[in-house]
């Protein structure tokens, strides 16, 4: 087999070229249509200029809860206005949230990405920070024919045609299942409805309104099992839909939105990331917001709104005052011996609702509101990274280099994730690189991220042994450090992602955006987002919230 390229996918690649890949990705689904839409819904809100001019709200005090992404797109942008703001991150050693690369040496050479690994080319405000901040982007490569199915201890490529022979017989399909080609069988499972919706109700995919369109909102009350059984897929089809794609598997009881959110703007065809490890971006808006004269503003620095960066900080409680004019933080921190309260005119709350729910909120917030803080799903991630001495899965001319891409089983790891950056050089496969071993979401995390300490690691290495055929053992010497993250035991985030069950999105999210306190207090983060788990959900609401604020203040200023 040849070795999958990417020449397609240019480095750095500018907005015209993004556009391009993602109408080829459009126009092979027959879809292209909805490019128009897709750019419209996933672009950046308006700039903040747009409603007050630079400077205008000298001394009005912000408080932002949580320094992840949605807390910096907002702090950035209400900095330009010249609000002063005081960002609380509970993280005391790194930025970024749930953007969160690890290196193996000093020199940063070896890393692998805890959180977000890719950034689609359709996701337009992510792409509009990284271009702000001058980030330099590399092809992230999602699929390789040459990566491996393992599904009921057999081993297929992802080769349309060595799964249809290797793996079909592993299941009591009807007949017409098992005349159907892999491509053809898993596009009619789950992207039949979607294509049956007109394209401007398809856009309601990534919108949050107040209510839906009867035909669309069909499809937000059932859940990817259920699609599969009003589509009459048989049992056995839908077992190995799952096992063969296992993010499915993992997902399969919860939305089925869920998936039309990450089909429906072509999510998975054409992917990048951040050179040298996505927590770049994050560090970069870190850089701009603690410095005195930030390069990314055209804007004079005393206009320039005052940013401290209160990092180590938990807030505990939300008050409000009994004026109604302020919103009282209580809190503490790495300098502050006990707790301590700040009153401020505004609140952005940029944590998850997971972390959310356990603060003291008094009042409380609207009956929805609080209903949503208490029921919106996240689901559980595991990751595991192994930096081995040598590419094993890139030596073995016989069955083909791995080079980028995702294996999938059903075994424990869910899924082995390969590196992309050999793609474009076939640089030497005895140079050391890091594997992402285990990849898992819901209850596939909980599962083996329960598993501590050296028993933990021999399950992920002997189970990749079993992928890709190796001896038992034989990464005890090719291994020479890992590590691994398991987000439901993550004290600051309790879960990876938002994910909701059927019916939330109808039920909450148009809610969930709504201002508390007399438009006192916003929300941001990718949980408030039409796309969930993605960096552009945070980047988006964090931007939104921010006009949000202002239009705010304007109004009451107008009283």
């Amino acid at each position: 087999m040849e070795v999958y390229r990417a020449d397609i996918q240019p480095f750095n690649p500018s907005n015209e070229q993004r556009y391009a890949l993602l109408k080829n990705a459009l126009r092979k689904s027959g879809r292209l249509g909805d490019f128009n839409n897709i750019i419209k819904l996933l672009g950046p809100p308006p700039d903040i200029l747009n409603y007050a001019y630079p400077g205008e709200f000298k001394k009005i005090k912000v408080g932002i809860i949580g320094g992840g992404l949605a807390g910096m797109s907002a702090a950035f942008e209400l900095r330009k206005l010249g609000f002063d703001i005081t960002v609380f991150d509970a993280l005391k050693d790194r930025v970024g949230g749930r953007v969160y690369t690890y290196y193996f040496d000093e020199d940063k050479k070896f890393y692998g990405e805890l959180g977000p690994i890719r950034i689609p080319v359709a996701h337009e405000t992510t792409w509009h920070y990284i271009n702000l901040f001058g980030l330099a982007t590399q092809p992230f490569i999602q699929n390789n024919p040459n990566n491996f199915v393992y599904v009921q201890e057999t081993r297929a490529r992802r080769d349309p045609k060595s799964i249809e022979k290797k793996i079909y017989p592993k299941y009591n399909l009807r007949q017409i299942e098992k005349n159907t080609t892999w491509p053809k069988l898993y596009e009619y499972a789950v992207h039949f409805f979607m294509n049956k919706l007109r394209p401007e109700i398809r856009a309601e995919i990534l919108k949050i309104l107040p209510k839906y369109n009867p035909s669309y909102n069909t499809l937000l009350n059932i859940s990817i099992r259920q699609n599969f059984e009003m589509l009459g897929l048989s049992p056995d089809a839908i077992d190995m839909i799952a096992s063969v794609d296992a993010f499915t598997g993992a997902l399969i009881d919860l939305s089925y939105n869920e998936v039309l959110q990450e089909d429906y703007p072509e999510n998975f065809s054409y992917l990048y990331r951040v050179a040298g490890g996505n927590v770049n971006l994050p560090i970069a808006f870190y850089k701009s917001l603690t410095s005195k004269v930030p390069k990314e503003y055209r804007i004079p620095q005393n206009e320039l709104g005052k940013v401290t960066w209160k990092g180590g900080s938990q807030v505990l409680g939300i008050y409000k005052t009994e004026n109604e004019k302020k919103v009282v933080l209580r809190y503490q921190g790495n300098n502050i011996k006990g707790e301590t309260t700040e009153g401020f005119d505004y609140v952005i709350c940029a944590i998850p609702f997971t972390t959310l729910s356990t603060m003291d909120i008094a009042p409380f917030f609207s009956n929805r509101k609080m209903q949503a803080i208490r029921e919106i799903n996240y689901v559980d991630g595991h990751r595991t990274l192994l930096l081995c001495k040598k590419r094993f899965w890139e030596e073995n001319a016989d069955y083909g280099r791995i080079v980028g891409g995702v294996s999938n089983t059903d075994l424990s790891i869910t899924n082995i994730l390969y590196p992309s950056d050999h793609v474009m050089t076939g640089a030497n496969p005895n140079e050391p690189g890091v594997l992402i071993g285990s990849y898992n979401l819901n209850k596939y995390a909980t599962h083996i991220g329960a598993i501590k300490g050296d028993a933990h690691f021999q399950q992920v290495k002997r189970q990749v042994e079993q992928v890709h055929g190796l001896p038992r053992n034989y990464l005890d010497s090719i291994v020479t450090q890992s590590k691994f993250i398991h987000w439901n035991n993550e004290e600051w985030f309790r879960g990876a992602v938002a994910f909701f069950t059927p019916e939330q999105k109808r039920i909450f999210s148009h809610n969930i955006l709504k201002p508390e306190y007399d438009n006192r207090v916003f929300f941001a983060g990718e949980h408030t987002s039409a796309t969930h788990g993605w960096m552009q959900g945070a980047l988006s609401t964090g931007k939104l919230a921010a006009n949000s604020l202002v239009r705010s203040v304007k109004a009451e200023r107008k009283m």
